[in-house]
């Protein structure tokens, strides 16, 4: 009996061979057809919109306005020359400018930084009731240490008591 299952193992697990790999019947296997691929699309060509351009600043050379001795009100001379610079920074609505306290070498180094400061922040303060945003304007000062005129006399010390206005990049 055993012979008889050996006999009948072998022509068994044959056909199963021949079933699983597909060999028992010959079949025509369809061809795997790919799907075909798409026809390439033109894509419209993506415009950026550049940004725009910045606003452009008027350059102008700001002339410094001057003080009396120990003094950090503004005169006449030195409104006009203020409304002119308050009338530019309106129309150049992103400029900003530095002011520039000055004074004479009479007095001491801190005094004179004081009083530098007095002088660049009334001319702001003249600028901001004007309506220009106190945050364009910056104010420092340089008491005695930058005189416009290198003399020691009443002439020389005039022209070192003054604000002088830059344009900030």
């Amino acid at each position: 009996m055993r012979r008889l299952l050996r006999g009948l193992m072998i022509p068994v697990v044959l056909v199963v061979a021949l079933v699983l790999s597909g060999g028992c019947c010959p079949q025509k296997k369809a061809a795997a057809v790919a799907p075909p691929s798409p026809a390439p699309v033109a894509q419209a060509p993506v415009v950026k919109e550049a940004p725009p351009p910045p606003p452009v600043v008027e350059k102008m050379t700001f002339e410094p306005i001057y003080f009396d001795f120990d003094k950090s009100n503004t005169k006449p001379p030195a409104i006009a020359k203020l409304d002119k610079i308050g009338d530019w920074m309106s129309k150049n609505t992103t400029a900003k400018i530095r002011i520039e306290g000055n004074c004479d070498e009479r007095g001491t180094n801190e005094y004179n930084l004081a009083l530098g400061d007095r002088r660049a922040n009334s001319a702001k303060q003249y600028l901001v009731n004007l309506g220009i945003s106190a945050d364009r304007i910056l104010t420092i000062s340089y008491g005695e240490e930058r005189p416009a005129d290198q003399g020691h006399n009443e002439a020389a010390w005039a022209k070192n008591r003054r604000d002088e206005f830059k344009l900030m990049e």
